[in-house]
């Protein structure tokens, strides 16, 4: 698979983390990949073949542009063909001016464009596609964007303050001390995450501390499994396999003895 990443406009930058395409011929991509959860959402366009998710009610093909909401637990897709994919992925709070719908109902749901913004979403989706290249997709998507963008003040500061020590922290501070580190109310926290980024400050810490624990195993820069827990300071071992599971759908020793890889469909670039 060959993958590269290309920086947002300023205007942007607070917003969006970057952009990102994926290619691979068709015999050179895996027949499927499982998404692990990261605390982004991305809007996704199609310009190779498309994808096939499954689930828990049967399989289904995705759609060719749409926003997928914030992930809670693994995603198993399939190419179906000649892999050409254009990301925008937003930083965890980063896509709450441009939605119009409430971030909370698009959990673990690839939502059309069409369905967020009828004939522009529609009109921009067939932009992309039909463009030869990154810059001009590039291009194409800022000027959406940007044209949307009404208030880049609607990004709560307290959300986006404690969101940085979530990552600072890789996801290692209990609620309560991300709570006394911004003066405010556990509750009244969680209310702001929840509308803005769609998870619980205690659902993104998990998937931060996963990701960073991920990377470790990936970067085989640990010696065992509990190591390895040690290291993402988990409470204990048994925590680490229970989070470890509910995000990947594996215990480590699965993971690490026959699928030692992620995805690079909705991995954070490097």
């Amino acid at each position: 698979m060959n993958h590269q990443t290309y920086p947002p406009h300023p205007d942007l930058a607070t917003l969006v983390e970057c952009y990102w395409t994926l290619e691979s011929p068709k015999e050179k991509t895996p027949e499927k990949n499982t998404i692990v959860p990261d605390g982004a959402m991305k809007m996704i366009f199609h310009y190779g073949d498309l994808f096939k998710q499954y689930t828990e009610e049967g399989s289904s093909m995705l759609p060719r542009c749409f926003v997928i909401g914030q992930l809670t637990r693994p995603l198993e897709v399939e190419p179906t063909g000649e892999t050409g994919i254009f990301f925008v992925r937003f930083h965890p709070y980063g896509f709450l001016p441009f939605t119009t719908i409430p971030i909370k109902e698009m959990e673990n749901t690839a939502v059309p464009l069409t369905t967020l913004f009828e004939d522009a979403g529609r009109k921009i989706g067939q932009e992309i596609v039909k463009a030869s290249s990154a810059a001009e997709r590039i291009q194409l998507i800022e000027a959406f964007l940007l044209n949307r963008l009404r208030d880049a003040e609607t990004i709560d500061h307290i959300v986006k303050s404690t969101v940085d020590t979530i990552l600072t922290a890789n996801g290692q501070l209990s609620v309560d001390e991300l709570s006394k580190q911004t003066n405010i109310h556990r509750r009244q926290l969680v209310r702001k995450f929840s509308s803005a980024i769609g998870l619980s400050p205690k659902q993104l810490s998990k998937t931060i501390r996963l990701q960073a624990t991920l990377k470790m195993l990936l970067n085989r820069k640990v010696t065992s499994l509990i190591a390895l827990a040690y290291e993402g300071e988990y409470y204990d071992q048994a925590h680490f396999i229970k989070d470890f599971k509910e995000f990947t759908g594996l215990t480590p020793k699965e993971f690490y003895g026959d699928h030692l890889k992620m995805s690079l469909i909705f991995d954070t670039p490097e």
